[in-house]
């Protein structure tokens, strides 16, 4: 076991960083995104209902890679303020489709300027050939470690 003898060993870590940019990356598009009261779960399920209208919870779930619980409370959220409803699957009674409302195309609309915005400060530090580095990378990780994630990721496209 490797015991961390200076702070540099822990700030260095992948997890850190990586949870570090995390923060940073949400509070950007928070600030990007703060006129539409949007976060960043929130627009990724905008977004994937757009591309899938009428997909259950459970495939919108892992089309997030988020658990069942995340995307509910997201869903709830957005279902009180008009942007997306729920029914019964027509193919399986037991199952609920969402798909966005009217309103709820018209918002993501809308707020596709600011979360622009955000992604382009987010990687502002970064010349073009890193950011695409970066994206390479992080998919590279995230791809080849998926079997530990706690929750699965199934692209939309694909269920």
């Amino acid at each position: 076991m490797t015991l961390f003898n200076d702070l540099s060993q822990l700030y260095t870590r992948p997890g850190f960083l990586l949870r570090r940019a995390h923060q940073i990356s949400a509070a950007v598009f928070e600030d990007e995104c703060r006129s539409f009261a949007l976060t960043p779960a929130q627009f990724g399920v905008l977004t994937v209902l757009r591309a899938s209208p009428g997909l259950d919870q459970s495939s919108l779930a892992r089309a997030l890679g988020f658990d069942k619980v995340t995307v509910l409370r997201v869903l709830r959220g957005l279902e009180e303020r008009g942007l997306v409803k729920r029914s019964l699957a027509p193919e399986s009674r037991r199952n609920i489709a969402v798909e966005l409302t009217p309103e709820g195309e018209k918002f993501l609309k809308e707020s596709q300027k600011p979360a622009e915005r955000a992604y382009e400060r987010l990687m502002t530090p970064l010349s073009a050939e890193q950011q695409l580095q970066l994206v390479a990378l992080l998919q590279q990780l995230t791809e080849g470690l998926e079997e530990h994630a706690r929750a699965s990721f199934v692209p939309a496209d694909r269920t």
